[in-house]
């Protein structure tokens, strides 16, 4: 798969989601609890499951990093195509009935990154490698609703501020301009991040991982990233 293929591949999922959304939103109150007491639902799980169904058809041999199904026992990548998902970003927010959720994939091969989509589908917003993008300008800071005490600095520092609860939301508006600023201290992993993270790069925003400008290269997905980015 070559990027144009990519950049196909992520707008027929953008198609599967919206033309399943109605069915998606019928699932979203059924909701069961994980070990660390966050929510998943049946939606979490039809999804992530039609989408891997989808790229297999593509790839037989496709490697898949899922919120939903990841092994981090198991895990070794290996050679060729890498999907990385979260099906719902913002499990909280969906399953409350807010709009402020979102699809989030990221294609590599052999380690070089193809493409990516952030997909918000009760809102309308999406964007995929490629897309022409009219950046605005915003005084607001995002933070991630995850609570860490370098949160509470920040929102005592920052003009404008909002708390989302939503990586896909936060990366979509940081990318576009709608917040010159998104920061996660406490840590996320790469279903969470790395897609948007690599159209921030994309689009000329700067990334800092762990205190460390990012160089694009694949993530580990076993261990949590500490985020900082800024729209310039």
């Amino acid at each position: 798969m070559n990027t144009v293929e990519a950049r196909s591949t992520l707008a027929s999922i953008r198609e599967l989601v919206m033309n399943n959304l109605e069915y998606i939103q019928k699932l979203r109150y059924n909701i069961e609890y994980k070990e660390d007491g966050s929510p998943v639902t049946e939606a979490d799980k039809f999804l992530e499951k039609a989408i891997l169904d989808f790229l297999r058809e593509q790839d037989p041999e496709i490697q898949f990093v899922g919120e939903e199904s990841f092994d981090a026992v198991a895990w070794q990548e290996r050679p060729g195509m890498l999907a990385v998902l979260d099906p719902i970003d913002g499990t909280e927010n969906f399953c409350s009935g807010l709009k402020e959720w979102g699809v989030s994939v990221g294609l590599w091969c052999n380690g070089q990154f193809l493409g990516s989509m952030l997909l918000m589908p009760e809102l309308g917003e999406c964007l995929i490698t490629g897309d022409s993008l009219v950046k605005l300008e915003s005084r607001i800071t995002g933070f991630s609703s995850s609570y860490d005490p370098a949160i509470a600095q920040g929102l005592s520092e920052a003009i404008e501020y909002r708390v989302t609860g939503c990586a896909v939301y936060n990366l979509y508006n940081v990318i576009r301009g709608s917040f010159t600023r998104f920061v996660n201290p406490k840590g996320a992993y790469i279903w969470d991040l790395l897609p948007g993270i690599m159209l921030a790069l994309e689009y000329k925003c700067e990334v800092i991982l762990d205190d460390k400008p990012y160089d694009g290269k694949l993530l580990d997905p076993t261990r949590k990233y500490r985020v900082d980015i800024r729209n310039r």
